[in-house]
């Protein structure tokens, strides 16, 4: 499938299995998939975007300006999808070409730098989403390796009162993000630190995390997705040993944190790291 004339699309939110699917691209667009119809523009995230200036877009330092969607999830609760912007923090559309709607640029006093990814609860449609670096924003993002940078946060964005709670702090810069099946527990992957904390959202650890996922062979992971069986899906990679460059792999995860396969994407993609795998149409 062939994306429009567009680059750098981050993640992908499906609306219903094999149904119309969104992502978003770098000149700041979020656009929409239909089977029958193809590619549209579903919506911008920021006020000061210009056609004329940022339509195909990859420079980063227009980003200010045009916005840069990364992480999205669609809410089987409200039909709205959240999306998480670089610069504009935490917003939701609702309508083709619209721009969409701010809902959350801070928390705690502290303005979001670098918004990258999110999650909706499957139970309370609660968003869980990062705050990569609270430094380094993403035209950036190469000296936040260099320093390894460590003042991510996961954070959660209550849909009923509004609010935006900081769950976690210190994070080495928090990239991806999933919560279970059963709502118990939210993922966030830490690109820099190679690992995957899990913070308990019901139970009697509630309030506390532990590390899910820390595996010598399995580095920089990325976006992580739920399965429709309960597992996980992370964009990651490992280092080739003959040459000890980093390929980039598919790893799935169980629900209690053990590996059941890797599979390497060398083939199809080179020494180009990738930020998202998913199951076709599973949101």
């Amino acid at each position: 499938m062939a994306l429009r004339p567009s680059f750098g699309p981050e993640s992908l939110a499906f609306e219903t299995p094999g149904g119309a699917f969104y992502t978003g691209v770098n000149d700041g667009l979020v656009l929409r998939y239909q089977p029958t119809t193809g590619w549209t523009t579903f919506a911008f995230t920021s006020p000061n975007r210009s056609i004329a200036l940022c339509n195909g877009t990859t420079d980063p330092d227009k980003g200010p300006i045009c916005g840069r969607p990364l992480g999205l999830a669609y809410s089987p609760f409200t039909k709205l999808l959240y999306i998480a912007d670089a610069y504009y923090g935490l917003l939701v559309a609702d309508s083709n070409g619209r721009l969409a709607t701010q809902i959350a640029t801070s928390a705690e006093g502290q303005p979001f730098v670098v918004c990258n990814a999110l999650d909706i609860d499957p139970f309370t449609g609660n968003i869980y989403f990062t705050d990569a670096s609270a430094v380094y924003d993403l035209r950036n993002s190469s000296k936040a390796l260099l320093a390894n940078d460590s003042t991510g946060r996961l954070l959660k964005y209550d849909v009923r009162t509004n609010q935006v709670t900081v769950l976690l702090r210190n994070l080495s810069v928090a990239v991806g993000v999933a919560v279970s099946k059963d709502g118990g527990f939210v993922l966030v992957s830490e690109f820099v630190g190679n690992r995957i904390r899990r913070y308990w959202l019901t139970g009697r650890n509630a309030g506390t995390s532990d590390i899910f996922l820390s595996n010598l062979n399995i580095l920089r992971p990325n976006n992580i997705k739920r399965t429709s069986l309960g597992d996980f899906l992370i964009a990651a990679a490992t280092v080739r040993q003959d040459s000890q460059t980093l390929v980039p792999v598919r790893v799935r995860v169980n629900e209690l944190g053990r590996i059941s396969a890797t599979v390497s994407l060398e083939a199809q993609y080179g020494s180009t790291l990738i930020s998202e795998v998913q199951q076709s149409g599973l949101s």
